[in-house]
């Protein structure tokens, strides 16, 4: 009973560091999947502000080919006048020229650009960069794209983490349990473990001997 509270003792700790070290890395790569997500739009959208600003006409930034949003993973350009209204897209949604929330309109018209996450309904999410332009006849334009190969990957990372994860904390147990088992306090797996608890684990087993002795 004892050398199985041993075992805890030291395996708990690295179990909550493998976790914690776990999370970080699928937290870190998601976010650069996701912020991967916004390319090409960053380019598309800044391009077209600025043909719009120097006074080209609308039709010349806004592919011919209009795609369904909902199913298409091709990038899309959405044109809005400048109060929010859409005026021309290479992107439906149910055959119909999508809208964008009024508040995103505002914090564009006040940094100029916003780079979201877009889901007009369930199922249907895009990464999108909004961009403001001036000249005669300011407004802003939306390029985006599907998240839907984007977030596969990121489900794809976590089955892999978790599967990295779990294979890790099965090594560290086999570790341990032969440190514990195998080569005792000794062990140059248990070196990091405090003085504190090394003298206790050192107390328990002396008691032992010394209870097995008197028997």
């Amino acid at each position: 009973m004892q050398t199985v509270k041993n075992i805890l003792k030291t395996l708990i700790p690295l179990a909550v560091i493998i976790t914690l070290l776990s999370g970080l890395l699928y937290a870190t790569v998601q976010q650069v999947l996701r912020m991967n997500a916004n390319d090409p739009q960053i380019q598309i959208a800044e391009d077209a502000a600025t043909a719009l600003a120097s006074g080209k006409s609308v039709d010349s930034v806004v592919p011919n080919t209009q795609i369904d949003i909902a199913t298409s993973l091709a990038p899309y350009v959405i044109v809005f006048d400048n109060s929010g209204k859409a005026i021309a897209s290479s992107g439906l949604l149910h055959n119909q020229l999508p809208t964008l929330p009024s508040g995103v309109f505002d914090y564009v018209r006040q940094n100029g650009e916003d780079r979201i996450t877009w889901q007009p309904e369930p199922g249907v999410r895009s990464a999108t960069v909004v961009t403001r332009y001036g000249g005669a006849q300011p407004g802003f334009v939306m390029a985006g794209r599907s998240l839907r190969e984007s977030e596969n990957r990121t489900d794809q990372l976590g089955v892999i983490i978790g599967f990295g994860w779990l294979g890790t904390l099965l090594g560290a147990l086999v570790a341990v349990a032969f440190s514990e088992l195998v080569l005792g306090t000794d062990s140059p797996l248990l070196r990091w473990v405090p003085p504190s608890l090394k003298s206790t684990r050192l107390t328990a087993k002396t008691s032992q001997t010394l209870a097995s002795k008197t028997l």
